[in-house]
C-alpha cells in the first residue's frame, strides 16, 4: 500500500501505454499496483485486480488510441471492477482521448461520439478525468465529473526553445483556423509571428491547402496541431509552406496517432522534423529518425501530486521560460 500525502493511492495501467504509466509511477515515487487484463476466446474483456483497491484514491492510466474500442473497451471494465471493488475514488488518466474528433453534428444524422464515450465513463464509474490537449475544448462540457484537460504545449515549445529554433527567423503556422489559439500560444512563447493555412476538406483524411496567410519567406516554419494521423494535412501543408518559400519546416503534435501511411508520408515529405509527445505508445516500427518523441510522465506526475494536495493545476501550465537554467518555470 502506497501513502501519498497522507492518502492511500493506487496506479494502474492497462494495456494501452505501460512505458508512460512507469514514467508517471517513478516521477511520484510508487509502483504500480498488479492487474491482469484477459481476453477469452471470442475476445471478450476481462479484467482482473489482484490486490485490494478499498478506500484507496486510484488513478489509472489508458490511452484510447488504436485498436481505440478494445482499449475503452479495457477501461469501461476497469472502472466497473473498481466500483464494485469500493475504491474511495476513481480517476482515469486518459492522456489520449478517442473519438474526440467526433465532438458536434457536422452534417445530418450524425453522431456525437466524444459525448456518447464520456457518458459510457461516467456510467461505468469514474469520479475524475485526467486527459491531454482535448480535440475541441467543448468536450470538457461533456462531463459533469471534473476533468483535467492538461496542455502539451509545455513540453514541446521547451523542446524547439533547447534547439535554438526561437527567434526572428522562425514562424509557427497553423494548419487550419481552427487551431489559431494553440499556435498562437506557442508563438508566444518563442516570441515569433504566426501563419495561417487556408485548407478544405473534401472528406476525412483529406486536406487541400488553398493559401497560406502570413509571411513564410526564407523562415523556419513549425506547423503546430494537436494531433497527427495519417499525416496527410501535415505534409500537404508542410510541400505547401516549402513552396511559398520557408527555409525549412518542422511540426510538432502532441498525440502521435500515425494510423498507416502515416510514417511513410512523413519519411518522403520535406518535413525536417516531426515532435510528439508520448501520450500514444510508438511501436519500433514507427520509429524513424524524422519522429521525435518528447515524454509527458512528468507533467501527468505532477499533476496527480496536485490533485491529491487539493492544488491548483494551471500552474503547470505557464510558459515562463527561464533561458540560463534551460527550463519553463
Amino acid at each position: 500500500m502506497s501513502i501519498l500525502l497522507g492518502k492511500k493511492v493506487k496506479l494502474f495501467s492497462l494495456s494501452a501505454n505501460r512505458p508512460l504509466a512507469e514514467e508517471i509511477a517513478k516521477s511520484i515515487g510508487i509502483e504500480l499496483s498488479s492487474c491482469d487484463v484477459l481476453h477469452f476466446a471470442d475476445g471478450e474483456i476481462n479484467v482482473n485486480i489482484n490486490e485490494t483497491v478499498r478506500g484507496h484514491h486510484v488513478f489509472v492510466i489508458q490511452p484510447t488510441s488504436a485498436p481505440v474500442n478494445e482499449h475503452l473497451m479495457e477501461l469501461l471494465i476497469m472502472c466497473d471492477a473498481l466500483k464494485r471493488a469500493s475504491a474511495k475514488t476513481i480517476n482515469l488518466v486518459i492522456p489520449y482521448y478517442g473519438y474526440s474528433r467526433q465532438d458536434r453534428k457536422a452534417r445530418s444524422r450524425q453522431p456525437i461520439s466524444a459525448k456518447l464515450v464520456a457518458d459510457l465513463l461516467q456510467t461505468a464509474g469514474a469520479d475524475r478525468v485526467i486527459a491531454m490537449d482535448l480535440h475541441a475544448a467543448q468536450i470538457q462540457g461533456f462531463f459533469d465529473i471534473p476533468i483535467d484537460n492538461f496542455l502539451g504545449l509545455p513540453i514541446l515549445v521547451n523542446y524547439f526553445i533547447d534547439e535554438h529554433l526561437d527567434g526572428k527567423d522562425t514562424i509557427v503556422v497553423s494548419p487550419d483556423h481552427g487551431g489559431v489559439t494553440r499556435a498562437r500560444e506557442f508563438a508566444k512563447v518563442l516570441e515569433c509571428p504566426i501563419a495561417i493555412i487556408d485548407k478544405r476538406r473534401p472528406e476525412p483524411n483529406k486536406a487541400e491547402v488553398m493559401n497560406i496567410l502570413g509571411d513564410v519567406v526564407g523562415k523556419t516554419c513549425i506547423l503546430v496541431d494537436d494531433m497527427v494521423d495519417t499525416a496527410g494535412t501535415l505534409t500537404a501543408g508542410a510541400e505547401a509552406l516549402k513552396k511559398a518559400g520557408a527555409k525549412e519546416v518542422f511540426a510538432a503534435c502532441t498525440h502521435g496517432v500515425l494510423s498507416n501511411p502515416a510514417v511513410e508520408r512523413i519519411q518522403n515529405s520535406c518535413l525536417k522534423e516531426l515532435v510528439i509527445t508520448n501520450t500514444i505508445c510508438l511501436p519500433e516500427e514507427k520509429r524513424i529518425p524524422k519522429i521525435k518523441v518528447v515524454s509527458v510522465g512528468s507533467l501527468l506526475g505532477h499533476g496527480i501530486m496536485r490533485i491529491l494536495s487539493d492544488e491548483p493545476l494551471s500552474g503547470l501550465f505557464m510558459y515562463t521560460y527561464d533561458k540560463s537554467k534551460k527550463e519553463l518555470l
